[in-house]
């Protein structure tokens, strides 16, 4: 087994054409049985084996710098550069992790985990490498839809500028997640049918040489490519055609689910899971803003390029038509144009994972905010025990979203409470609404849901007590009525249960209230503490004799940890939260 005896790029040179390409045989073995008993992403790297066998064969990592865009099709990178144990044996699966890591490798050279940023990195590299007059290719690798987001852009346009060594993979697999979408892809559909001839040129229209490889999974026709650029004295773009999944055929023809997958059954494809999988709230979503589509033809439904967080799968995106719209890896775009829509009377909704939407903080506050146009945003997956590599935390959304003005920012507890909140969303013209949707089992609630929200930052009191008030914000609430219950078992003590509701304002009355008859007001949420929800609670109290206790997580980056550890650490379970009060109490 030729992977076995590779320890570093230096063993990769070593092997002839047909050696690398029993080598490239062996590394999607390799990758089959890690990736369908432990899961991640499948495609990107199933894509680029040829490409990265190549890369390593041609320049001298790390003197010659390699910056993956996102880094999700980084894994044969990491078997190639000392790190293969990782991926061979079951028991070392989770030693590394699933994106570009300094930490493991001087071959890595950035933490990244977004997309559209490797040209721009690479592009400072290029920059720090000629102002301290030291050597070595630098190489950015861009592709899987990259190329739609506004940085990629921005750094194309730069790099001609630098007018000296800066070499761009782009990796043209013809694919985002889902499909791409925009106008520079029907430029590289040009690219490739004319085998990079074509007068209409992207690339050289931004200054950049520009080199075609149509055969992008042939190891010797990008050896050829690569030692054609290798040291070159200006900025040049390699075009490469590849094919995304290559080498296992359920992947070939299914690129989106296999972009990243679950575990799955490699001999039929099949992911493993409960045959009565219930319905999540991405499924909820996407059914209801189907049938509301077929009411008012004005509602759409945006997507940067990860149409699946809020339910449109294939055929669901068919059905919207023209009342769905993927704008591609591009979530400034997509907040902007959705103020644009609601500004001339539609009715848009933009749903996106919580770690991507701090990548549209300018255009939330900017261009929707300031006008006050009444777009909705759906944020999911929005808590600490969702995505746990550190470059997809999703622990930052509520003091990002929740002290922008303007903003209504609703925090659901509940399958009913959703709905309600996401009908009302949508009917009313006030305000941007943000609703940071459940990252729970769907759950169902037991009490009234309101229909009306308009009357901002009145929340619900569910039970009424004394002594100790326990607001608990959306997936929290749940936490906040465990925590009750021990009080009441450990000490008697019937705590007042409050349902926020409102991330982004203080119920002023309600919070008067409770100084009559309460001594602790306690706050749960499922993110950060520092400038979020229990703040402004604490802030609203500060002088008077109430006391506060903020429950959340600490701020901090981190990365592959186990939630439940995490939990305990930031004093996260109801166990822990009880006794925490009843010591103030004390």
């Amino acid at each position: 087994m030729y992977l076995e005896k590779i320890n570093s790029p230096a063993d990769v040179k070593k092997l002839s054409v047909a050696e690398m390409n029993e080598l490239s045989h062996e590394i999607r073995q390799v990758l089959l049985q890690k990736l369908s008993a432990h899961g991640g992403h499948f495609g990107p790297n199933f894509g680029m084996v040829e490409a990265t066998i190549a890369l390593h064969y041609v320049f001298h990592s790390p003197e010659d710098k390699i910056v993956f865009d996102v880094s999700h099709q980084s894994y044969v990178h990491k078997m190639l550069t000392g790190r293969k144990d990782a991926f061979l044996h079951a028991e070392q699966y989770d030693e590394v992790s699933g994106y570009s890591e300094p930490m493991e490798s001087v071959h890595d050279h950035f933490v990244m985990g977004h997309t559209s940023t490797s040209v721009s990195l690479a592009g400072g590299l290029v920059k720090g490498r000629d102002l301290t007059g030291k050597g070595g290719n630098v190489i950015a690798v861009i592709g899987d839809g990259s190329l739609s987001g506004g940085e990629a852009l921005e750094g194309l346009d730069y790099a001609a500028e630098l007018g000296t060594n800066f070499i761009i993979i782009v990796n043209d697999n013809q694919m985002s997640i889902a499909e791409n979408h925009g106008g520079l892809y029907r430029n590289l559909q040009e690219l490739r049918e004319s085998n990079g001839q074509c007068p209409c040129n992207l690339f050289r229209a931004m200054g950049l040489d520009y080199l075609y490889v149509n055969e992008g999974n042939n190891v010797e026709a990008l050896i050829k490519a690569f030692q054609q650029v290798k040291d070159i004295d200006h900025p040049v773009v390699v075009h490469i055609n590849t094919l995304k999944g290559k080498g296992y055929a359920p992947a070939e023809k299914d690129k989106e689910t296999y972009h990243w997958t679950m575990p799955f059954n490699p001999e039929t494809g099949v992911v493993f899971h409960p045959s009565e999988e219930p319905q999540d709230y991405a499924d909820l979503t996407a059914c209801y803003l189907l049938r509301r589509m077929q009411e008012d033809r004005r509602i759409v439904a945006i997507s940067a390029g990860t149409p699946t967080v809020m339910g449109f799968t294939p055929d669901r995106r068919k059905a919207a038509g023209k009342q769905f719209v993927d704008v591609g890896i591009a979530e400034e775009h997509a907040v902007a144009l959705a103020s644009g829509i609601a500004k001339n009377g539609g009715k848009p909704l933009f749903g996106v994972y919580s770690t991507f939407i701090q990548r549209a903080y300018d255009q939330i506050s900017q261009d929707l905010c300031i006008n006050r146009n009444p777009a909705v945003l759906l944020v999911f997956w929005g808590s600490l025990s969702a995505m746990n590599d550190v470059t997809h935390l999703c622990f930052f959304d509520i003091p990002l979203l929740s002290n922008i003005p303007n903003l209504v920012y609703l925090a659901p507890t509940c399958r009913e409470e959703y709905m309600a909140m996401l009908e009302w969303s949508i009917r009313q013209n006030e305000h941007p609404v943000a609703i940071r949707v459940p990252a729970t089992e769907l759950a169902y609630g037991y009490r009234p849901v309101d229909a009306d929200y308009s009357r901002l930052n009145r929340y619900q009191t569910v039970r009424k007590g004394s002594r100790v008030a326990i607001l608990g914000l959306g997936s929290f609430f749940r936490l906040a009525e465990e925590t009750a219950a021990l009080l009441k078992e450990q000490k008697g003590i019937e705590a007042t249960l409050i349902n926020p509701r409102y991330i982004t304002g203080v119920d002023e009355a309600l919070m008067e209230e409770l100084k009559a008859d309460h001594e602790l007001v306690v706050t749960l949420e499922d993110g950060v503490l520092d400038g979020g929800f229990g703040e402004k609670i604490a802030r609203y109290f500060g002088c008077s004799p109430i006391k506060v206790l903020n429950f959340g997580a600490q701020k901090e980056f981190v990365d592959r940890f186990d939630v439940q550890e995490f939990l305990e650490k930031n004093h996260l379970t109801a166990p822990q939260i009880a006794a925490d009060i009843l010591q103030q109490l004390a």
